[in-house]
């Protein structure tokens, strides 16, 4: 049996300047932007080399919708990018805007560090050590 998450959905307040920081800032791909009614579109992003996940670009439709862009997770890191060369990416997302949390930091799992997105969900960037 295999299985895996196609995609994981992301509350955002507007498709447009979602699909631009994730491209733009991220260096994620636009894998799908599809119309799905007047208001409702299928929009799907993700990680450069990423074969399986992806976010799901939802834009919110109601107050409650609303109320949780940008803390889906309460304020704690709520989504985890692995990179196979930690300092060019921090370096290359420093170079774009990218705001972090704190200065990077090494753990005893790899190396890490804590940056926001544009709406304030948190995220880890993080290189696994070999073997961890």
């Amino acid at each position: 049996m295999k299985q895996f998450l196609g995609s994981v959905a992301l509350v955002v307040a507007d498709y447009d300047e979602a699909i631009a920081w994730y491209v733009d800032k991220l260096g994620f791909v636009l894998l799908e932007d599809e119309r799905q009614g007047e208001d409702k579109r299928w929009v799907r992003v993700a990680p450069p080399g990423a074969s399986e996940c992806a976010l799901l670009l939802a834009k919110a439709s109601n107050a409650r919708q609303q109320a949780v862009v940008g803390a889906q997770t309460g304020g704690r890191v709520g989504f985890f990018l692995h990179t196979d060369d930690f300092w060019r990416d921090c370096r290359r997302m420093a170079a774009a805007g990218v705001s972090f949390s704190e200065q990077p930091r090494e753990e005893e799992y790899g190396t890490v560090v804590v940056f926001e997105d544009l709406y304030g969900n948190r995220w880890d960037l993080l290189q696994l050590k070999s073997g961890a």
